[in-house]
């Protein structure tokens, strides 16, 4: 660990260089180290000039999160984040550094007095993905993902048995302590249409792509936040809530091309082709060009799904 690292942090950059504005923009990253995380994501903004900022998704914070101070000093970017989830022991602060190099970024992290915790990382500009939801678009044919009979056309994330998840009354139903499930086919540009049913006070979400997580939770009496029924996880807040009482079928749709992203739930439009900025938590991975599975949060409770059905979109001649 660099000593000099938060003497860095909380020295104001005091001459801004045109050459740190290369720093700016999104980044998804991928990490090697001992139990490194599936990825992570960094947004910088105003490099170059004295509004610095950034938001960061990753170890240890967990959530999308704004960096409180980021420096650059001698074409090297640092910041440092805590953990907000320590609870009865000291909040772990994770402390991060990066150069470019080649046009990525080079990084190295570990946590504060825990040199075991260091991997290195590098960051690559996240893809503009293009397309947008103008109306050009038509749906495929539908592709059943549950037939209401077997788990055919599932695997666990990250491969092991499918334990915790059953065939019960016609409903694919998660157990407590279920592994996620992932689709063994992948989609880009779609339509999926799911019925779920969740226990009071149980938690769920489904990840397009693997990446973004359409958040599903006990919540119809809360207030909407971007963590809500509907929302996309972190990043998304729905306009309303949709969500109803804990034990009733509830139907959600969501339509997703490129970055843009509709969601109805329970009839409800509570999303509106917004554009979604970058994976989120649960992400598999950070290729975010590349086609990507269904996936099926577990481990948060009782949760069922008795109709999940994609439609993929295709250009109208």
């Amino acid at each position: 660990m660099r000593h000099v690292f938060v003497a860095a942090i909380a020295l104001c950059c005091f001459a801004a260089s045109k050459d740190d504005q290369e720093f700016n923009g999104r980044w998804d990253i991928t990490t090697n180290g001992p139990a490194a995380p599936h990825g992570w994501w960094l947004e910088v903004s105003g490099a170059g000039t004295d509004n610095l900022k950034g938001k960061f998704l990753g170890s240890p914070i967990g959530l999308l999160d704004e960096i409180p101070k980021l420096s650059i000093s001698e074409g090297e970017l640092r910041f440092a984040l805590e953990s907000r989830f320590a609870k009865d022991r000291n909040p772990e602060k994770g402390l991060y550094w990066a150069r470019l190099e080649d046009g990525k970024l080079k990084g190295t992290f570990e946590i504060e007095g825990d040199p075991s915790s260091y991997l290195e990382w590098t960051g690559v500009r996240a893809p503009a993905l293009p397309d947008r939801d103008d109306g050009s678009w038509k749906l495929g044919g539908p592709v059943v993902l549950f037939d209401g009979r077997d788990l055919g056309g599932w695997e666990a994330a990250p491969p092991a048995h499918l334990a915790g998840w059953v065939v019960k009354d016609g409903a694919l139903t998660a157990l407590p302590g279920a592994v996620d499930l992932i689709s063994d086919k992948k989609f880009f540009n779609f339509v999926v249409d799911a019925e779920y049913r969740i226990e009071p006070h149980s938690n769920s979400g489904i990840a397009l792509r693997g990446r973004y997580e359409v958040q599903i939770t006990d919540d119809a009496d809360r207030p909407v936040s971007n963590r809500a029924s509907g929302s996309i996880l972190g990043r998304i807040a729905p306009t309303l809530n949709a969500e109803r009482p804990a034990g009733e079928w509830q139907m959600l749709v969501v339509r997703l091309v490129g970055r843009e992203v509709t969601v109805i739930l329970n009839g409800n439009r509570v999303i509106n082709r917004q554009s979604i900025e970058g994976p989120t938590t649960i992400a598999l991975d950070f290729n975010e060009a590349e086609p990507g599975p269904i996936l099926l949060q577990g481990n948060r409770g009782p949760v069922e799904f008795r109709r999940i059905v994609v439609y993929p979109l295709v250009k109208k001649p």
